[in-house]
């Protein structure tokens, strides 16, 4: 069963975050749009290119309202260490959640049950908790912020216009399409 429109499972987690230790639950996601990416663990190579390339790109996703959360099997306090000791860690500024018991990874079926890590799993939730994007991939490769930026912004266009879909490359501000007989069969 996809995990499209499900509503985010229970859960108590704590994440660094700022120079402090924070529990998160799911009501924590309640009215804000927020991001969940899964990645294998810290300490690695592909990892920290995409923590930091978020990190890089988290102004813009706080102007859309939205919250990042990067996730892994690690502790919290692993993810404090990393952060002490990595340049393109230092850079986030954005929630590092611990899920040492793997219950969000199994929740949003991206652990490795063999591996006791999570695959490359990128969740975008809508700000009452229903997961509106989901991608899971090999953990040999990275994802792109700029992309997940779109996706988001798309999430959010189609939320505020019902009615309407974005086609294929849409980006801010491009035609979309409402879905009618009319167009059957001639696009």
């Amino acid at each position: 069963m996809s995990l499209i429109n499900t509503q985010v499972k229970p859960f108590k987690a704590t994440a660094y975050h700022n120079g402090k230790f924070v529990d998160l639950t799911e009501e924590s996601l309640k009215g804000k749009w927020s991001v969940f990416v899964f990645y294998p663990a810290d300490f690695t190579f592909v990892c920290p290119t995409e923590l930091e390339d978020l990190a890089d790109n988290y102004a813009e996703f706080s102007k859309l309202g939205v919250e990042v959360y990067g996730i892994s099997t690690d502790t919290h306090f692993a993810h404090k260490a990393w952060h002490d000791t990595s340049d393109a860690i230092k850079k986030v500024n954005y929630p590092l959640i611990g899920d040492p018991t793997g219950l969000l990874s199994r929740n949003f079926q991206v652990m490795i049950e063999e591996e006791g890590l999570a695959l490359r799993g990128t969740f975008v939730i809508n700000p009452e908790g229903f997961i509106k994007v989901l991608e899971v991939h090999d953990n040999g490769i990275g994802r792109d912020a700029s992309e997940l930026l779109r996706k988001v912004k798309a999430a959010q266009y189609v939320a505020s216009h019902p009615g309407e879909v974005c086609p294929a490359k849409w980006s801010e501000g491009a035609a979309t399409l409402t879905p009618s007989l009319d167009l059957v069969g001639k696009i």
